[in-house]
């Protein structure tokens, strides 16, 4: 989009919110970025650029604007839409690969060399895997400064950065301050805060950004009453669960608010804070453009009604793809509560211990290398139904099935449908929740026949999947809107408290 400066130019005019992290706007005069909805009286035309992510920007010699903090906008949706190979890069950067495992590891998860990797993305995001990286980095360090009392080694270490030198850089050149002058600007505010406690030994607190509208009811009802008994739990009005991260294990409280969701995070290790809250934002789907997906299924005379009713929805996605795989298979033909049960004796069996002062959790959901030795006989569930979690828990391991964020969709959809004991109905759940694909569609689900009849649509799996197809391709967010014409404890929220042990 940024190449359109006509449509930018309007939209920047209009302080239009709906564009934030689409692009940036940088205006020479004055070497500063900001996103499209900053309030400072609009620069003229003459001397503005617009680049299509703040890392462009910065590469370009940007520093980011102290008033509309466009490092802090939503992310762009185009790498939760889009399964082409800079969408896959950007959404494993986001996860902080490029951090754990430099470019060549970025590559070598792609299936492209480094130098293809990089002039895909310098050709379409203005910048290569280490600029972005370094942006994700001086997002995070921002974050820390100005909403903790950490001292800035540890913020430098959190955050990423290799050494306190590359820190301090970054920050002044991004933010044409120290670190000591950015926090300084929030201490006349009620200053920085930390908190101590929930189970870890840092406890932080962050606010989400999204763009609205946001309808939480049924995007935060779905986790809470489909939640691992000592996994996940809800309480004091929030949503709790614990989180396996790349260097230690965590608990995350997430809270629905008007303009933001309420983060609290409690992490063994800080350098997990970027891809912690990176996760969180895509479990949330916070990322979405509610406004495209609104215009397309309201085209459907059918369920325009209904999507008038809630514009905003989003889908329920996960923490782990690996996990939310296994616990689709838990559930093939089976409640909502049975299937909380079969997870829940896994978790207790092969899970990982983590303490809980502040709640009510125990347990790390177990990873597909934990249940390698699991024993079928566990579970109270169908020979075939046991065949087909075996069966998918080794093809995780031995990397047949790869879910993480940069995996390619199709190749995951063929490799699934492969298993014994996956069907259809599970591959479309698990390419809508682990994978993210906005156009997956579980035509056999019963909560999607019973939204259908409600709305006299086709009730036949295949008459409906013709009908879905101009639901395309948001039709994971038109199974959000069938699944909400019910009476369900997912689509409530705030939920009674379960308390799970």
């Amino acid at each position: 989009m940024h190449e359109d400066f006509d449509s930018c130019f309007r939209a920047m005019q209009s302080k239009d919110a709906r564009f934030d992290g689409w692009f940036v706007t940088a205006v020479t005069s004055t070497g500063i970025y900001c996103r499209p909805s900053c309030p400072a009286r609009p620069p003229l035309a003459q001397n503005v650029a617009f680049y299509p992510s703040a890392a462009a920007a910065q590469q370009a010699g940007f520093r980011a604007c102290k008033r509309c903090r466009p490092d802090a906008s939503p992310g762009s949706p185009q790498w939760d839409a889009r399964q082409d190979l800079v969408a896959r890069a950007m959404r494993l950067i986001a996860d902080g690969v490029v951090d754990r495992e430099g470019v060549l590891g970025l590559a070598s998860r792609l299936g492209y060399s480094a130098r293809q990797v990089e002039r895909h993305l310098v050709a379409e995001v203005g910048a290569g895997p280490l600029a972005l990286a370094r942006a994700n980095r001086a997002q995070t360090a921002r974050l820390l400064i100005e909403t903790t009392t950490m001292t800035y080694n540890d913020v430098a270490f959190a955050a990423g950065f290799s050494s306190v030198r590359q820190f301090n850089d970054t920050v002044r050149s991004v933010f044409a301050c120290t670190p000591t002058e950015l926090r300084g600007r929030v201490t006349g505010r009620g200053g920085p805060r930390r908190e101590i406690g929930s189970g870890a030994p840092c406890g932080l607190a962050f606010r989400l950004p999204f763009r609205p509208p946001f309808v939480p009811d049924s995007l935060f009802g779905h986790i809470a009453a489909t939640g691992v008994p000592g996994c996940e739990e809800v309480r004091a009005g929030a949503y709790r669960r614990t989180l396996r991260l790349p260097n230690g294990n965590g608990i995350v409280s997430l809270s629905p608010y008007s303009d933001h969701v309420s983060c609290r995070l409690a992490l063994e290790d800080l350098r997990d804070i970027p891809t912690a809250i990176t996760r969180c934002r895509r479990l949330l789907d916070l990322d979405a453009d509610p406004e495209a997906v609104t215009a397309s299924l309201s085209e459907d005379p059918v369920l325009s009604p209904v999507v008038a009713i809630a514009p905003g929805r989003r889908i329920p996605r996960t923490v782990d793809a690996a996990e939310m795989a296994v616990r689709v298979i838990l559930g093939q033909q089976v409640s909502t509560k049975a299937a909380r049960t079969h997870a829940g004796r896994l978790a207790r069996r092969y899970g990982t211990a983590i303490e809980d002062p502040g709640g009510g959790l125990s347990r790390v959901f177990p990873s597909p290398q934990a249940l390698q030795g699991l024993d079928p006989e566990l579970l109270a569930m169908p020979k075939a139904r046991q065949r087909g979690l075996l069966a998918l828990v080794g093809a995780l391991v031995d990397g047949t099935v790869e879910l993480d964020p940069g995996a390619d969709w199709r190749r995951a959809r063929h490799h699934l449908a492969a298993l014994p004991g996956i069907g259809p109905w599970s591959v479309e759940l698990i390419a809508m929740r682990a994978l993210g694909d906005p156009d997956a569609f579980p035509a056999t689900d019963m909560g999607v026949l019973k939204g259908a009849g409600t709305l006299e649509l086709p009730v036949s799996p295949v008459t409906l999947v013709a009908h879905s197809r101009r639901w395309q391709p948001w039709r994971s967010y038109a199974v959000q809107y069938l699944w909400a014409t019910q009476d369900h404890p997912i689509n409530r929220w705030p939920q009674e408290e379960t308390i799970c042990n």
